[in-house]
């Protein structure tokens, strides 16, 4: 009987190496960082400044909008959630029951 149990306790050992075998080979497989150099490439992103100085200016400058300035800003904002959701429902509407007609 202990025969029987150290033999699938052998196979699944083996299974699992092969399994962590097979894991690792994907894994080098499809590592894109080690076949891209990409420390010589300048991909025009910057990291963001860490001087407080900029933040605190921008947050002086700012000010709260009149209510005149927030009606137009939310007018303007419907408006084009509205342009945006008619855009969609047309489409929609076109992919739906276009296929019925043919």
């Amino acid at each position: 009987m202990s025969e029987g149990t150290e033999a699938t306790e052998k196979k699944s050992a083996v299974k699992q190496k092969l399994d962590l075998k097979d894991k690792l080979d994907i894994k080098n497989k499809l590592d894109i960082k080690s076949k891209l150099n990409l420390d010589d490439v300048d991909l025009g992103v910057s990291m963001p400044s860490t001087n407080v100085d900029e933040y605190l200016r921008v947050l002086r400058l700012a000010r709260k909008p009149s209510r005149e300035e927030f009606n137009m800003i939310a007018k303007v904002s419907m408006a084009g959630i509205g342009i945006i959701g008619t855009i969609g429902f047309v489409i929609y509407a076109l992919l739906t029951e276009l296929p019925k007609a043919f």
